[in-house]
């Protein structure tokens, strides 16, 4: 099971388990982080799960899709390496991954 480390706003690190198959923003919402609030649970139709990614993993990461890249867009936080956290499927592939819970909007 990849172990990722979470930043959350305050810039504190927490390392926590990854379990394939979930996505990001599972991880993140189950392991107490509630600044990510992920209001749509998943459905990639709100953007409060924005994050932004290890630059490293980048490339280990699936396409973004239209509507995520519509939706980051509505963000003043956005940057080169922002995703939301429900479309990154958790896979072995981002052990060691660090993900940082962005700002609120």
């Amino acid at each position: 099971m990849p172990q990722i480390i979470v930043v959350n706003q305050s810039g504190e690190e927490s390392n926590v388990e990854a379990p394939e198959g979930r996505t990001l923003m599972e991880v993140i919402r189950d392991n107490g982080f509630d600044e990510l609030l992920a209001l749509c649970g998943g459905c990639c139709s709100c953007a409060t799960c924005h994050v932004h990614i290890d630059p490293a993993f980048i490339g280990k990461l699936p396409a973004m899709s239209e509507d995520e890249n519509d939706l980051l867009d509505s963000s003043d936080h956005r940057n080169e390496y922002s995703r939301l956290s429900c479309q990154v499927p958790v896979t072995a592939d981002l052990e060691g991954l660090k993900v940082t819970i962005a700002p609120e909007d």
